[in-house]
């Protein structure tokens, strides 16, 4: 019987872990966040995006989803994603792409995943 109990508490937690670990063609959903400007996902300045001519909102990009296109795992362990929109379109209608603290932006709010 403690064998039993043990064993799918050993499963469960592998099923838990799993779903941390971000795949290539996961989608995910970019929220507002905490503060004045994202602090985990790599946007632009909002004087940067005006010199471009474009307007500085990050209210636009409320509720996109985005796709993962890349992973990269540095010296430290950190896992950083690429994003790119699931539409095909530009961010601030310039950025073909972002990168992101994944899990410093999933556990702050600032991206969510979509469940499928």
């Amino acid at each position: 019987m403690n064998r039993l109990i043990l064993t799918i508490i050993f499963l469960a937690s592998l099923t838990i872990n799993a779903q941390d670990k971000p795949k290539v063609g996961d989608k995910l959903t970019i929220n507002a966040p905490i503060g004045q400007s994202y602090n985990h996902i790599a946007f632009p300045k909002k004087n940067f995006i005006a010199k471009r001519g474009k307007v500085a909102n990050y209210k636009s990009l409320y509720g996109n989803a985005v796709v993962i296109k890349e992973l990269i795992t540095n010296k430290k362990g950190d896992t950083y994603v690429i994003l790119e929109k699931q539409d095909g379109k530009k961010f601030f209608g310039f950025l073909t792409k972002v990168k992101a603290n994944y899990k410093a932006a999933v556990e702050s709010g600032e991206l969510s995943t979509i469940k499928s």
